[in-house]
């Protein structure tokens, strides 16, 4: 029942980050703020500050508790359970390598039908995850970079980087309801309810927007720990050597890939430029290269 303890540390998480917000609002709300000048008591109520709780975390739990029969469900994939070809022995016999290196329990792994050079690691906990490949990355990559590329997705595994991922969206999801509600209850209070609905729905974009710049954010500084991961387990010649195999895929292909991806624990083709590279969840592969050959 290790996956009842995985969902218990999501829950003792959270509960912790409520009791310090709930410890760390009324102070900054009856006494910074009021030394500044700036005198909200009355207008935060805490009540809203629960459910807006309840709302971020929760939706961002249950993604997370189901992100293994959702990425199974949005792709055509096989489950690698007694390997066959060469290709799957290399595959499952690295993923138990290093599993068993690490003390954690064996993922699902599992191969998925998709022209490009990808893979990802999902699941709620670090013993109760799955890991997956695309057919595009057998391809197109030699052994030993796809031996690194898991390596990769393992880092995110250990790493906890899904946990921590879901923490920090539960957060920003908690925030921006709360910033909705507090607006609609303001204006409410002053027979504006129309007004205080139409500026909550705006905000609640605009905040939302934010809060994917600083997710994104995130993501891109765990993706450099999966590579460095990568490079303890297999070296970091084999890690540079299948972003530059993967780099070359993307260049001959002119393949334009999503920034968004709700299964993107390694969307390896990051392209540097733009303001669109905010929302980019991985570094521009060059700087990954850069940030591998420092070692």
């Amino acid at each position: 029942m290790k996956w009842m303890k995985g969902m218990f540390l999501l829950l003792i998480a959270n509960i912790l980050i409520m009791v310090t917000l709930s410890l760390t609002v009324p102070i900054l709300i009856n006494v910074i703020l009021p030394m500044f000048g700036i005198d909200l008591r009355g207008s935060v109520d805490l009540s809203s500050l629960v459910w807006a709780a309840m709302f971020g975390f929760g939706g961002a739990f249950i993604s997370l508790a189901f992100s293994k029969q959702m990425a199974r469900a949005m792709l055509d994939c096989q489950q690698i359970t007694q390997p066959h070809s060469h290709a799957e022995h290399a595959i499952y016999g690295s993923v138990q390598e290093i599993a068993q290196r690490l003390h954690v329990k064996m993922p699902e792994v599992w191969v998925y039908d998709s022209p490009d050079p990808n893979a990802f690691a999902t699941g709620p906990s670090k013993n109760n995850s799955m890991v997956a490949v695309s057919t595009g990355l057998l391809q197109n990559l030699k052994e030993d970079e796809v031996k690194a590329v898991l390596a990769h997705e393992m880092g995110h595994v250990y790493n906890g980087d899904m946990f921590a991922t879901t923490v920090l969206a539960g957060l920003m999801n908690a925030f921006v309801y709360y910033i909705a509600m507090w607006v609609r209850r303001f204006f409410g209070e002053r027979d504006q309810a129309a007004l205080g609905f139409g500026l909550s729905l705006v905000l609640q974009i605009v905040v939302s927007i934010l809060a994917s710049v600083v997710i994104s954010w995130f993501s891109r500084h765990r993706e450099y720990g999966a590579d460095a991961f990568s490079a303890r387990v297999y070296g970091k010649d084999a890690m540079i050597s299948a972003l530059r195999a993967i780099d070359r895929w993307v260049n001959r292909a002119q393949f334009q890939y999503s920034t968004q991806d709700a299964l993107a624990t390694m969307k390896i083709s990051g392209k540097a430029g733009g303001i669109m590279s905010l929302f980019s969840t991985h570094p521009p592969i060059e700087a990954r290269i850069a940030a591998l050959e420092r070692l």
